[in-house]
C-alpha cells in the first residue's frame, strides 16, 4: 500500500483505490495524481481497512473482486460506519453485483473495462453532490416539509417528525431533492439520472430504482408508496404534499 500525489496536490481530495490488479492500480494511481488528487492504493480488503482506519480518506474507488474479502462485504462494512462516498468497479456482465453494491450504499458504479477519464468524471460528480454542506451560499434553498419530514437542502439533512436525523447518502439526498422540487410531476428514470448524475443512461442502469427502494425504506414508505409513487409509464412521483418553510428551523431533539 502506498500514496501517490502530484507536486501541487497537497489540498486535493484524498482517494483510496482498492484493486488487486497491480497494473490497474498503478495506472489509476498515476492518472488520478495527475488530476491533482491525493491517492492511496490498496491491493486487498485488509490493506483498505488499515488505510481507512487512519481517517483521512475522502472517497473510495472499490473493485468488487478482491483476493481476501468480498468487495460487497467491504462496501457494506464501510457504509455501516462511514458516509465516505464509494464508487464500485465491476465486470460489465455482473449486473447483480452492481445492484447489490448500490443497495448497500455505494454512490455510483463503473463497469470494467473503463476509461480513466470517465472514472474522474464520476468522482467529480460525486464530490460536487457532497460539497455544498459547509460551503457558504448567497441564497440557501428553502427547507421543505413533507409527510412529517423536514428536508434542508443547504445542509443536506433530513429529519423525521420526532426531530431525529435520517442519514442519507449523497445520491439518496440528490434523488429526494429532485422529487421534492417537482411534487406531483412524473419523472422518468432518464430524467432523474440527468438531474442527479448529469449523465444519460447506459445499456444497464438500475441505479434510480435501487435508490428509490433505499429512500422508501428510510422514509418508512416501503410497501405503501404514499410518499414516492411508481407510475405505470416508467417514472416516479413525489405524491406527498410539499410545503416550503419560510425560515430555517431547528428540529426538536
Amino acid at each position: 500500500m502506498n500514496d501517490m500525489r502530484s507536486p501541487d496536490a497537497a489540498s486535493g481530495t484524498h482517494i483510496l483505490v482498492v484493486d488487486d490488479d497491480q497494473q490497474i492500480r498503478k495506472l489509476l494511481g498515476r492518472y488520478l495524481a495527475e488530476q491533482n488528487f491525493r491517492v492511496s492504493l490498496a491491493a486487498t480488503g485488509r490493506e483498505a481497512e488499515r488505510r481507512l482506519a487512519e481517517g483521512d480518506i475522502e472517497l473510495v474507488v472499490l473493485d468488487l473482486m478482491l483476493p481476501d474479502v468480498s468487495g460487497l462485504d467491504l462496501c457494506r462494512a464501510i457504509r455501516t460506519r462511514s458516509s465516505v462516498p464509494i464508487i464500485v468497479l465491476t465486470a460489465l456482465k455482473e449486473d447483480v453485483d452492481r445492484i447489490i453494491g448500490l443497495e448497500i450504499g455505494a454512490d455510483d458504479y463503473l463497469g470494467k473495462p473503463f476509461n480513466p477519464r470517465e472514472l474522474v468524471a464520476r468522482i467529480r460528480a460525486v464530490l460536487r453532490r457532497l460539497a455544498p454542506r459547509d460551503a457558504p451560499v448567497a441564497q440557501p434553498a428553502a427547507q421543505m416539509r413533507f409527510a412529517g419530514f423536514l428536508a434542508d437542502p443547504a445542509s443536506r439533512q433530513l429529519w423525521d417528525h420526532d426531530g431525529e436525523e435520517i442519514v442519507l447518502t449523497g445520491a439518496e439526498f440528490d434523488l429526494l431533492l429532485a422529487l421534492l422540487e417537482r411534487p406531483g410531476r412524473m419523472l422518468s428514470r432518464e430524467q432523474l439520472l440527468d438531474i442527479t448524475h448529469g449523465r444519460a443512461t447506459g445499456g444497464f442502469d438500475r441505479s434510480i430504482d435501487v435508490l428509490i427502494s433505499r429512500l422508501r425504506r428510510k422514509l418508512g414508505d416501503a410497501g405503501t408508496f404514499q410518499i414516492i409513487k411508481t407510475l405505470r409509464n416508467g417514472g416516479y412521483q413525489m405524491a406527498a404534499r410539499v410545503e416550503p418553510v419560510s425560515g430555517p428551523e431547528t428540529p426538536a431533539p
